[in-house]
């Protein structure tokens, strides 16, 4: 006997298509703008945050500092998608509604996504200064590798080949004048980003519309696996935590090169042994 196939989930798919995609099967421009303000993030937004936790933990290392992050994002990214997932057994919340709540879900994802990976890389030392070059930052960390190759290939250039990628990345962030080069590949980190986020996020914008309570598992553990992709995309694209918490954080103003990492002799210890915030102005 063949199975019948639910007549709500095609109304949600053609509903949810519908909304992002024109007739054309082109992501709607007022889809992409929605989506590109949402990896927008102040720098005054990431050093408050980050001397907030400061202030909570007071003799915390950069890698702590950083564990906070993460476990803080994941809390927030999995909450969210939980909670939309299950408005969908709420008597009274349609399809059409938990799909408009999901859409605001996924906003809600970037901008957890921005503020993390935007506060990791001050931690270390890659100061943002510029809103646009930082949303390409978070941009290429949610593609992964390809999407920090496509980075990398500018900011070696900035900072000369043979570079670390956080000595790179801090040279290229750092600048106030125009890279050359930086356009092109901003644009086309940009539309990978964007196809990939609407594929992915297509898919989970179904999966928190579903009823009876199955929302919200599918919203929750969606986001959750999404979220660990980009701790892991950014952990391997900055690579080891500095012992020395740099810039304005630490008490050092300057980019002079990525701190000394986990590992690595510093003055005052060896390994996290030696680990401790710079010292105050």
């Amino acid at each position: 006997m063949a199975k019948r196939s639910n007549p709500a989930m095609k109304i949600a798919q053609q509903s949810a298509h519908n909304a992002m995609f024109d007739a054309q099967g082109k992501p709607k421009q007022g889809v992409h703008n929605v989506l590109l303000r949402a990896v927008e993030v102040q720098r005054p937004l990431v050093l408050a945050n980050l001397r907030r936790l400061q202030r909570k933990h007071p003799h915390a290392t950069a890698a702590q500092l950083a564990a906070t992050l993460e476990r803080d994002y994941l809390v927030a990214v999995t909450g969210g998608g939980a909670l939309v997932g299950g408005a969908a057994v709420i008597p009274g919340v349609g399809t059409a509604a938990a799909l408009g709540l999901s859409a605001a879900a996924t906003v809600g994802f970037l901008e957890a996504t921005a503020l993390y990976s935007t506060s990791l890389a001050e931690l270390h030392g890659v100061r943002l200064e510029d809103p646009e070059r930082a949303s390409t930052l978070v941009m290429a960390i949610m593609l992964g590798e390809e999407g920090t190759a496509l980075l990398s290939s500018v900011s070696g250039q900035a900072a000369g080949q043979g570079k670390g990628p956080t000595q790179a990345w801090g040279s290229l962030f750092a600048r106030r004048a125009p890279l050359a080069g930086f356009g092109s590949v901003r644009e086309r980190i940009q539309t990978m980003f964007l196809r990939t986020l609407l594929k992915k996020q297509g898919t989970a914008l179904l999966g928190r519309a579903l009823p009876f309570g199955i929302g919200a598992v599918v919203g929750g553990v969606g986001n959750r696996m999404m979220g660990r992709a980009v701790v892991a995309n950014a952990k391997e694209a900055f690579g080891p935590m500095p012992l020395v918490i740099p810039g304005e954080l630490g008490g050092t103003n300057d980019f002079d090169g990525p701190p000394a990492v986990q590992g690595q002799d510093v003055k005052g210890g060896h390994g996290t042994e030696g680990a401790r915030r710079g010292p105050k102005r």
